[in-house]
């Protein structure tokens, strides 16, 4: 949200005597030509650094603009998580923060307020139309978060440690406010060159831009001279060509009628064979299905058969086995019997002599 409004506020960049360091990967200095003789070299600035006031003022200025850009668009992802951020901020930041967080919040409270009222803004993103009063109200609360604003980027200023702790979080920042730094940090490498470069030396590159641009010209009309040439000569050997390779051609074709008359006589052949065979396999092939189903009769009946005699011989193992039982309990009934009767004929001999 707070970046929201610092968005719409447009807060213009302020500079001050104090040169701060940018973030971006810009050197300070242009890499030197590792061949010094070529003839690139001319592109390069003459001079590696700035050495006058005015030329350090305005690049301390960009960079101070960036690195503001840069502390902005990370104070939402700050207030978010300012406890986690409590000990490298400390207490006067941690304040000003929370300070700006709720100006925020009710600068967006205001501005929905005023929405529902009927201002707005032309084109959504002209001067805002609506009441004196509602105008008025607006611009002290964008004062407010502006100074508020301001007071940050002090504090942030007068603290390196919490600065560059903040910076570290740029992986949080959003990718609008991103592009727009890496703009500007373009920006800078651009005016750092032309700031390195001297008038004279500018002119020297003007004008070698001016020979490589010639000689690429006449570079091209040569190219365009010896591709015609070569499109002559290339045409001339084409038609000198022609009737030879029309020859040759037909004389391809000729051989290729005679190969393929032969291919077609022995195709014809192959052919024949294979016709031949196929018919004495689909032959074969009937043969086969009328053993197959006789094999499988013939196998039936033998399985058939097989379960048969196997229920005979369970079944005779079975009779076997209950003749045996009887057997046994025959023998066992008559030699009871036979016991049973001496007892009788013993007893009554005792009695007799008595």
């Amino acid at each position: 949200m707070a970046t929201k409004v610092a968005t719409m506020l447009q807060l213009p960049y302020e500079s001050t005597d104090s040169s701060s360091k940018s973030s971006v990967g810009h050197s300070q200095t242009p890499k030197k030509s590792a061949i010094k003789t070529s003839p690139l070299k001319l592109l390069d600035p003459g001079r590696s650094k700035l050495t006058t006031v005015e030329t350090k003022r305005i690049v301390s200025v960009l960079d101070e603009a960036i690195f503001k850009v840069e502390l902005i668009s990370l104070i939402s992802h700050i207030t978010e998580f300012l406890d986690d951020l409590s000990t490298i901020l400390g207490s006067e930041l941690m304040g000003t923060l929370k300070e700006h967080e709720r100006l925020s919040n009710n600068m967006e409270a205001l501005l929905t307020q005023l929405q529902r009222e009927g201002l707005k803004q032309e084109d959504g993103r002209g001067d805002l139309v609506g009441t004196e009063e509602q105008i008025r109200h607006l611009q002290l609360h964008q004062q407010a978060v502006k100074s508020s604003i301001r007071n940050i980027l002090r504090l942030f200023q007068a603290d390196p440690l919490a600065s560059q702790a903040v910076r570290d979080e740029a992986y949080a920042r959003d990718l609008s406010f991103e592009i727009f730094i890496k703009g500007l940090s373009e920006f800078r490498g651009f005016l750092l060159e032309k700031l390195l470069t001297s008038p004279l030396e500018e002119q020297e590159k003007v004008q070698f831009m001016e020979e490589i641009s010639l000689r690429d010209k006449k570079n091209t009309e040569t190219i365009a001279a010896l591709e015609a040439e070569l499109a002559t000569a290339i045409q001339s050997r084409d038609n000198e060509k022609k009737y030879k390779v029309e020859m040759e051609i037909e004389n391809w074709i000729q051989k290729y009628d005679a190969d393929m008359g032969e291919k077609q006589t022995e195709f014809e052949e192959v052919d024949a064979v294979y016709t031949e065979e196929k018919a004495q396999l689909a032959e074969l092939k009937e043969k086969y299905a009328v053993l197959e189903q006789e094999y499988s009769q013939i196998k039936e009946e033998r399985k058939r058969s097989q379960e048969k005699k196997e229920r005979a011989e369970r079944e005779l193992a079975i009779m076997v086995r209950a003749a045996t039982h009887i057997q046994a309990f025959w023998k066992g009934y008559l030699v009871r019997s036979l016991l049973k009767s001496k007892r009788k004929k013993k007893g009554k001999g005792k009695k007799s002599k008595k």
